[in-house]
């Protein structure tokens, strides 16, 4: 029996056209594809009619894809586990790791980057990650607040550039608020302030504000939005949003 081999595949933030050549190249040849369904669903029309299987999963059963990847491997299967984004960045390809080292053997494993929703929102909003940035997620599913809460500070406090993900759900209404109060603390009020929704999508939205304005805009966020706070030397210009990397001009 061949050894079949699982490709963790970026699939970028959600548009088709932002694939990388190797992961359209990897989603076709792989004899099943597994994924959130979601995620799925924005490259369905990428597959091989009748000659993949496809297998859609919930939300909150990532461990139960990856498990289901790595066994269909030790099958002998190529293995598509697609992952939005980056796999490697709030994405799948950590947890595949640590669940194919439980197998033994472990099955062969090919991580696929794609491009990150922090990378296409800021080309959205012009240049604003062109110097030091931290990324941080807002999410306390499976981090402490009081962790994220450090991190914000940290950040801030050190004049990075901050990418928001996850800024806001049903059940997280209140945590952008707190960040932003907390970001407040380190920052002026006209800190340039980017807000993309749907980033790379047909109904992407994006605002132009700074850290005071940033309040009247909270309710618009969601799971699918990116902020990015930018540094003490960030600025608008012309509706683009512009991180100075130093160059003398």
């Amino acid at each position: 029996m061949k050894s079949g081999k699982v490709y963790v595949v970026g699939t970028g933030p959600g548009a088709v056209d932002l694939l990388t050549i190797r992961a359209v190249e990897a989603l076709k040849k792989c004899e099943m594809v597994i994924g959130y369904h979601l995620y799925v669903n924005q490259i369905i029309d990428l597959l091989v009619e009748d000659k993949q299987e496809v297998v859609y999963s919930a939300m909150g059963r990532e461990v139960e894809r990856c498990r289901q990847a790595v066994d269909e491997a030790a099958r002998g299967k190529d293995v598509a586990l697609v992952s939005g984004g980056d796999p490697g960045i709030y994405g799948m390809a950590g947890i595949l790791l640590q669940v194919a080292q439980e197998k033994n053997p472990s099955p062969a494993v090919e991580i696929i980057s794609g491009v990150t929703a922090a990378s296409e929102a800021a080309a959205v909003l012009g240049a604003p990650l062109t110097h030091d940035f931290s990324i941080i997620s807002l999410s306390d599913l499976l981090t402490p607040w009081e962790v994220i809460e450090k991190r914000l500070r940290a950040a801030a406090e050190a004049d990075f550039v901050i990418v928001i993900y996850n800024p806001r759900s049903h059940g997280r209404s209140d945590l952008l608020y707190r960040a932003r109060e907390i970001i407040m603390g380190y920052r002026s009020p006209e800190n340039a302030v980017g807000m993309v929704r749907r980033a790379g999508r047909e109904d992407q939205q994006h605002w132009q504000t700074n850290l005071e304005g940033l309040e009247q805009l909270i309710e618009q966020a969601d799971m699918a939005t990116i902020l990015i706070i930018g540094n003490s030397k960030t600025y608008w210009q012309q509706g683009r949003m512009i991180t100075p990397r130093g160059y003398e001009l």
